[in-house]
């Protein structure tokens, strides 16, 4: 687990974006679960990041992102697509830097995201996830309004800011004398996986980060088995809607692919089934890709068996009604 020039940032781009961001993220806890411990036979401990401002990581890299800015630039405005946790981040990073915000989001998104993205100042596009390309739409209104563009993962100062979710981990760790054996992060386009593997090869190099995909957005995965970047099926589908990236990122695949130790899927009624977990047991509310680190651990895909566990709960933004459904699937 290393890191070299060739790759977009390395440890000491995650320590200068926790300086950036400091006193602005929040601190979140690192919790662990008496009854999750006894299920697994380990000690686990839960980044609980859906406690961030805007209920998900994403704020850390928004913000740094935002903060590395010259202000004449930033001034200009900034445009960003999402399918909601990065979109609220952007928005939220925008408002506190008093620029505005642009953000392309998918018609679909659960509506707690674009009603939220819109409370925080931000002028919302909707698009067609399956028939228009976000990209394109974010890119021409950058063109036409003269906006930085702030991508959701592949951006050196995006990765490196949700990295500092790994560090305060790492330090977190030390705080209670004990270091970790694995940790699994959800992984979408890689941005949080990659900064987060970055943080561990630099401070803790004996650690094997993981990271954990929907079962049918698998793209990260099968794109380490043929050692090139590969898309998801067109048709495919997963309630886990902050992970449903089509292919892994041209700057966070080669940080993943040198720093991870593999990656983990899971079923949709797998994450419904850690929803549930986190709420009934841990009373925290977590969305289904925000749990895709800890479904994995109760679905058995990875053997930790009298070790020293981390995950990361990425986000906590679900609709009421995908809630309930998980409570009711898992009584």
């Amino acid at each position: 687990m290393t890191t070299d020039s060739s790759l977009a940032i390395g440890i000491s781009d995650v320590e200068a974006a926790a300086a950036r961001i400091k006193g602005h993220a929040v601190h979140t806890p690192l919790l662990n679960n008496a009854r999750l411990d006894e299920r697994l036979g380990a000690k686990v401990f839960l980044k609980a990041e859906n406690l961030q401002h805007i209920g998900a990581f994403k704020f850390r890299g928004a913000y740094n992102t935002l903060a590395a800015l010259d202000p004449d630039v930033r001034a200009r405005g900034v445009v960003a697509w999402s399918s909601g946790n990065h979109a609220q981040a952007v928005a939220y990073a925008a408002a506190l830097f008093g620029t505005k915000a642009v953000i392309v989001m998918p018609a679909d998104a659960p509506q707690a995201k674009i009603e939220n993205t819109k409370r925080l100042g931000a002028e919302v596009r909707l698009y067609d996830r399956w028939t228009e390309s976000r990209e394109g739409i974010g890119l021409a209104i950058a063109e036409e309004r003269g906006c930085v563009v702030v991508p959701p993962y592949d951006h050196p100062h995006v990765i490196a800011g949700q990295g500092t979710t790994g560090l305060e981990m790492i330090e977190q760790a030390a705080e209670l004398s004990t270091t970790f054996d694995d940790v699994l992060v959800p992984a979408s386009g890689g941005g949080l996986v990659a900064g987060v593997s970055t943080a561990f090869a630099g401070k803790s190099p004996g650690t094997k980060v993981w990271g954990v995909e929907p079962q049918d957005f698998n793209d990260t995965g099968r794109s380490f088995e043929s050692g090139r970047l590969e898309t998801v099926d067109p048709d495919a589908r997963s309630i886990c809607d902050a992970l449903l990236t089509q292919t892994p990122g041209k700057l966070t695949f080669p940080i993943n692919r040198r720093n991870l130790a593999g990656m983990l899927a899971v079923t949709d009624d797998e994450a419904l089934t850690a929803v549930a977990f986190t709420f009934n047991a841990l009373k925290l509310v977590v969305e289904p890709g925000g749990s895709v680190g800890l479904a994995a651990l109760l679905a058995g895909k990875l053997d930790v068996a009298g070790k020293t566990v981390g995950v990361v709960l990425s986000g906590g933004n679900i609709d009421a009604p995908m809630l309930a459904r998980a409570l009711d699937q898992n009584r």
